[in-house]
């Protein structure tokens, strides 16, 4: 009986020890990914992404394709949405919603919320407040 406790003992506390350096790499990762200044944030269409700079709001709509044709970059918000001193990494994230073409930008300091409408087309492309 000493024996099988003592086998029971030894495992769990191996199972244990695992899990508290997987534990601690998840820390890690996640520490590395929230000092991040740009993120990409993935549509509905699998061409486009929308690259967003995490600390002031600024956002680009960007499209690939296996062509150089189609490959482009461009402005959905060229002007910060804070001042420079209050800029901060990760203050701003994006959520989709149910439209392919919107998002919700979130400036997750303070509370405020943007439409996001990213397009083809320019005279399409806005952000709006939502107050």
């Amino acid at each position: 009986m000493k024996k099988i406790i003592l086998k029971l003992i030894i495992v769990l506390m191996t199972m244990t020890s695992f899990a508290q350096v997987e534990k601690n790499e998840n820390v890690t990762s996640q520490n590395s990914l929230s000092a991040a200044k740009y993120r990409l944030f993935s549509t509905q269409n699998m061409w486009t992404f929308i690259k967003l700079n995490t600390r002031n709001g600024r956002m680009w709509q960007v499209q690939y394709d296996v062509k150089d044709s189609n490959r482009f970059e461009t402005y959905l918000n060229i002007l910060s949405l804070v001042d420079s001193e209050e800029e901060a990494d990760d203050r701003f994230t994006l959520y989709p919603t149910q439209n392919i073409y919107n998002f919700i930008l979130l400036d997750q300091l303070d509370g405020r919320v943007w439409q996001v409408q990213w397009s083809t087309k320019a005279e399409q492309r806005v952000i709006i407040p939502i107050e």
